[in-house]
């Protein structure tokens, strides 16, 4: 029998539809877990969705190349998805342009804490100077963080890994961070989201709601920019 459903894995693994099945699989059911338990942040969907999927690699022994070959699909929605953030976005406007100088100055505190934060911290644990650098870009969005590594000389690979820790932490913890603090408004709570967990802070922020969603968006992509500024600048007098 063991042998059977080892057999069946085999051939079904070889389909790339497997790997885009499971995912979606695995997102659906984060998602009503999620709102089944009263939607707690610690135990957002994309958290679930990663730990799910990651546990069915390890127990049927896939790669992760296999895996991505059916999941790259996923992966290239990426780009439209981040496009259509531009929706919510142009609904609020006008109250993007009322906050223009909170906006940025919120960007360039905020896009400087996460890069001193995470050089700090990696400075404080003793890792060599390729991770530092590797984790200095780590609150923006991953192709932009693997840039910014690539120029300053880290490992992308590695920065990959740092963003996704980023993001999933960010997504659980920011808002119980935000409850702690009593930002409510909308707008505050999405811009914190997005500059310091990136698209899945974001992804977090519009659960919320569209106004959230829409001003996290915004500091995502603001964020990418001003970390491709800041970082060379503050590593280079830093290290």
């Amino acid at each position: 029998m063991g042998e059977t459903i080892v057999d069946i894995w085999v051939y079904l693994a070889a389909s790339p539809l497997l790997s885009l099945t499971m995912t979606l699989l695995a997102f659906e059911l984060g998602q009503r877990f999620w709102k089944r338990i009263g939607r707690p942040a610690l135990l957002n969907p994309v958290l679930v969705t990663v730990v799910l999927i990651a546990s069915v690699l390890i127990a049927t022994g896939t790669s992760y190349e296999t895996y991505f070959e059916g999941a790259q699909f996923i992966h290239f929605l990426l780009g439209p998805a981040t496009v259509c953030l531009a929706i919510p976005l142009y609904r609020q406007f006008e109250r993007v342009k009322t906050n223009a100088l909170a906006i940025a100055v919120s960007l360039v505190m905020g896009s400087a804490t996460g890069i001193l934060g995470a050089i700090g911290a990696a400075l404080v644990m003793g890792l060599d100077s390729v991770s530092v650098l590797s984790i200095a870009p780590k609150s923006v969005t991953a192709p932009v963080a693997m840039g910014i590594t690539e120029k300053l000389g880290g490992l992308p690979s590695l920065t990959a890994v740092f963003v996704i820790m980023t993001g999933i932490i960010g997504a659980a913890l920011g808002p119980l961070v935000l409850n702690g603090l009593r930002v409510k408004p909308a707008p505050a709570r999405g811009y914190a989201l997005g500059t310091g967990a990136h698209g899945i802070g974001t992804a977090q922020a519009l659960q919320d709601s569209e106004v959230a969603g829409a001003f996290a968006g915004l500091a995502m992509g603001l964020n990418a920019l001003a970390t491709a500024l800041f970082a060379p600048i503050i590593v280079a007098i830093l290290l």
